[in-house]
């Protein structure tokens, strides 16, 4: 349980400085920083979904009942749909233009649910196996990269310094450290919540996926813009294929 421990707090730190990658994106031009974004977002769908139908389900489907986890992927896409309605948990992947300044704080508390989240996702992973908690760990870095870059961009926008937003951003991050740590606690004594709680993580891939990251790409129309996207998708999916080594 250890191990378990190290690697998953090793993991979800990594994941949290990732938040600082906003500074940089203040030195690239803003329609040089539209075509990462555009890879990123696309490479990401790729690594979550891959993550899920590759790594996450195969591995539920091992032992357990698949009806219950169906009913467990159902109830937490409907509870991210509660979240992202009522929490203001969802977030835009790329820039934005609109008057931010009251909904700042509302952001870096939204994005701290997204971390805690995907702590316990990924450590939820680790308690099934190394190669799963990798493989997790991996998707939530794509998938971050694009979201930081929009949360900091965030918060530039809505009037704080760049340090400031930094820190704040920082901190929000580290909710995923708290996150792995309760589900770590959770599962020593209630191992039965593994489980459902790692078909609730492929619900909040999938959801993220298909409701935001998706939504956002589709909003390029061009024909070179849709073969690009596909590209880098199979790209995140080859990736996650490749994590197949591990096991």
């Amino acid at each position: 349980m250890l191990t378990i421990w190290l690697y998953s707090l090793i993991s979800v730190f990594v994941v949290s400085l990732i938040s600082l990658v906003g500074v940089f994106t203040l030195a690239i031009q803003k329609e040089r920083l539209h075509k990462i974004l555009f890879y990123l977002v696309s490479f990401s769908v790729g690594a979550l979904l891959g993550d899920v139908f590759i790594h996450i389900l195969p591995e539920l489907a091992e032992g357990n009942d698949m009806g219950s986890i169906g009913l467990y992927l159902l109830a937490g896409i409907i509870a991210f749909f509660v979240l992202e309605r009522f929490v203001l948990w969802h977030h835009s992947h790329t820039s934005h233009t609109e008057e931010v300044h009251s909904v700042v704080y509302l952001t870096i508390f939204g994005d701290a649910l997204h971390n805690f989240l995907d702590g316990m996702a990924i450590a939820a992973s680790f308690l099934v196996s190394f190669p799963l908690g990798v493989a997790t760990t991996v998707a939530v870095i794509f998938h971050e990269i694009p979201q930081e870059i929009g949360q900091f961009a965030i918060l530039i926008h809505g009037g704080w310094k760049t340090k400031k937003a930094l820190i704040y951003n920082f901190i929000s991050a580290l909710a995923a450290v708290a996150g792995a740590a309760v589900m770590l606690l959770l599962a020593s004594t209630v191992e039965v919540l593994i489980i459902p709680l790692l078909a609730m993580s492929a619900a909040s891939f999938i959801y993220i996926a298909l409701s935001d990251l998706i939504p956002e790409l589709n909003r390029e129309r061009g024909t070179k813009q849709s073969i690009l996207q596909i590209i880098w998708m199979l790209a995140g999916i080859g990736v996650m294929a490749g994590l197949l080594l591990l096991e």
